[in-house]
């Protein structure tokens, strides 16, 4: 079982020029090469089986018909490959001749895609040559029978959910309005391009922009095969430039100059959930479908060790310098989101409750921007530590030097006898460390900030960020409630790098220190008794490794994938960090907790998006506070 992935090739053989013979053989090789691979789709370059640049050879019968039976022979010998290929090559039909890719598919001619837009300009000057094809297929003659042949063809694998083939040639995807709109809004989720695009100064950039471009806008995986070594060097080098691209992602591209065969397994279910979801997405009319013609195909793929990276932290980006420009930009939004909070409500003050923790360190720290944005002194930003009875010496220090460094004003409200005297007035035994032990601390803390907030004139800023409210792991109008929440869609793990980039990019040694060691100290809410000075309560001892809950989040919210595929994905990326038990384990955690505690979000402040995933009930997330659990869970049960 392949969850959705299929493994595709683009693959570029040695040919010899006007020899379909010799460059028949040299595709058969590449074709078992392919099959050791378990690739499912091999597309190989323009006019391979005669070579693109045969020039007036092409006018000569017996290189026509020597192409058409070496086709023969391979479509032959491909009964014993459990693959579906493309190969290019000139085809006449009614005294015109075509450049047309072949799909064959064990044993089988399933139909020929001819070029649409015949490039005649600069070097190129195919109409000498060849015929634009009929967007509506046509039949024509092979062995015993017909096939058909048009622009307007899709190969859809019967076996395999989500997987339509449509094909372009070359020149085709370089045009303002190529074939592969209508194919993908036809349907097809994978378009294949059988190419011969000579290599000239900058071009590979260019092509290599244009493809992820084209898959990006189409929401499709891309192909491209093209033409190299053993192509007429007479005018021309061809580099065998082959590039895979799933969606604006390159997931494979292949070194220039040379023959190389090049594979990526394209994610089918992925691309079929952000066309499900984007309404933008258009399709064509009925009678523009009615041009089409689908050709229908069973090929069991083989089961494969997936060879595709999965990023174990999809919100964060593995590389640094890029990491640090996302940092920067979310830094940025934070800012500017509550900068036009305070201008519009006339706020001139802000009120945090600073705890030493990650989550009040970064609205601290966004707070303190978007004041500079607006010209007004940080000493008014009121940050309020309220030690009770988890807090630590570790925490209540970093947020004292913290506030200092940052030119804030620190306000302490001890509110150990507070609640104590709630306690004591709803009559619950301050011995019994239960929710309402822990709950009515958080609850008190909210009522302090918003009444020093009512003092001063100013908001409160909340501090809770989206992984906490996905997994519900606040306390109802405790700090589940504030004025303007910045932190409100950026997860967990990504609170973490935000720090980090901060501390980084600070000139103030002291704040440094401490903010270096705020992202060394566990995350707990701190409302249970610390041991020893220690702190007792880490939260991700209770709910789960944040990392994990952080790409279930993703996985849930982006693209809403089975809880078996999710499971599937995440033994993979974090295969040798987390056993599957423990995967499992917390992955039923976060989809109990997520059902159950949608009534927190439904309620949730303002506060603004930041990235692709938000839980806001007022943007990303419209879901009933009392929604069944039980699809989810049953299909993670029947989990083994």
């Amino acid at each position: 079982m392949n969850h959705g992935f299929v493994r595709v090739c683009a693959a570029t053989p040695k040919i010899q020029v006007a020899d379909p013979e010799f460059n028949g053989n040299e595709i058969l090789k590449l074709m078992e090469e392919g099959r050791d691979h378990h690739a499912f789709l091999m597309v190989f370059p323009e006019l391979c089986l005669t070579g693109y640049t045969c020039n007036d050879l092409f006018w000569h019968a017996p290189l026509l018909e020597k192409a058409k039976e070496t086709l023969k022979k391979l479509v032959d010998a491909s009964a014993d490959f459990p693959m579906l290929l493309f190969v290019g090559l000139p085809w006449e039909y009614q005294g015109k001749l075509y450049n047309v890719t072949a799909a064959v598919c064990q044993g089988k001619l399933l139909g020929l895609v001819p070029k649409t837009h015949l490039p005649n300009y600069s070097e190129f000057y195919e109409m000498r040559h060849f015929t634009s094809g009929n967007q509506r297929p046509v039949m024509v003659p092979w062995k015993d029978g017909q096939v058909p042949m048009g622009t307007n063809l899709l190969f859809q694998c019967d076996s395999v959910p989500g997987l339509t083939i449509g094909a372009e040639i070359c020149e085709d995807v370089w045009v303002p309005c190529p074939p592969s709109i209508s194919h993908a809004m036809a349907g097809a989720t994978v378009i294949v391009n059988s190419s011969a695009s000579d290599e000239t100064v900058g071009k590979d950039s260019y092509r290599m922009s244009l493809i992820s471009g084209q898959s990006a806008r189409l929401v499709c995986g891309y192909i491209y095969s093209n033409a190299g070594e053993g192509e007429s060097t007479q005018d021309l080098v061809f580099g065998g430039h082959n590039i895979i691209a799933e969606n604006g992602t390159m997931l494979a591209v292949s070194e220039r100059f040379g023959h190389q065969t090049i594979y990526a397994d394209l994610d089918l279910l992925r691309l079929n959930s952000e066309r499900r979801r984007m309404t933008t997405y258009g399709q064509l009319t009925p009678e523009q479908l009615e041009a089409y013609q689908t050709v229908h195909f069973f090929l069991q793929p083989e089961t494969f060790e997936l060879k595709r990276f999965i990023d174990p932290s999809p919100f964060v980006p593995s590389d640094e310098q890029e990491r640090n420009r996302r940092c920067e930009e979310i830094l940025s939004i934070q800012a500017c989101g509550l900068k036009k909070r305070l201008e519009h409500t006339h706020a001139g003050h802000a009120v945090i409750g600073i705890s030493g923790g990650l989550d009040s360190t970064l609205a601290l720290l966004v707070t303190a921007r978007a004041f500079d944005m607006l010209g007004i002194p940080r000493g008014q930003i009121h940050a309020v530590t309220m030690p009770c009875f988890g807090t630590t010496d570790r925490t209540y220090h970093n947020a004292c030097v913290m506030t200092e460094k940052l030119g804030a004003s620190l306000m302490e409200v001890d509110i150990r006898n507070s609640v104590m005297q709630h306690f004591a007035d709803i009559g619950h035994d301050p011995a019994v460390h239960d929710v309402t032990y822990e709950n009515g601390q958080a609850r008190e803390r909210t009522q302090v900030l918003m009444d020093i907030a009512n003092q001063v004139g100013g908001l409160v800023i909340g501090t809770g960020d989206m992984s906490e409210l996905a997994l519900g792991w606040a306390t109802y109008n405790g700090d589940h409630m504030s004025m303007y929440g910045v932190n409100v869609s950026v997860p967990k793990t990504l609170v973490r790098h935000l720090v980090r980039y901060y501390a980084d990019t600070c000139k103030e040694e002291k704040l440094r220190t401490v903010l270096l060691d705020v992202l060394d100290t566990p995350v707990s809410p701190e409302l249970l008794p610390p041991e020893d000075g220690v702190i007792s309560q880490k939260t991700e001892d209770l709910v789960g490794p944040y990392q994990l809950h952080d790409f279930y989040l993703y996985y849930v919210l982006r693209f809403g994938y089975h809880p078996e595929r999710i499971y599937y994905l995440a033994c993979y990326a974090f295969r040798g960090q987390y056993d599957k038990e423990t995967i499992l384990k917390w992955l039923k955690t976060f989809y109990r907790r997520f059902f159950s505690q949608q009534f927190k979000r439904s309620c949730l402040p303002d506060g603004p998006k930041v990235g692709s995933v938000a839980v806001s009930p007022r943007g990303d997330l419209r879901m009933p506070s009392d929604a069944c659990s039980r699809v989810w869970m049953e299909e993670l049960e029947a989990i083994r």
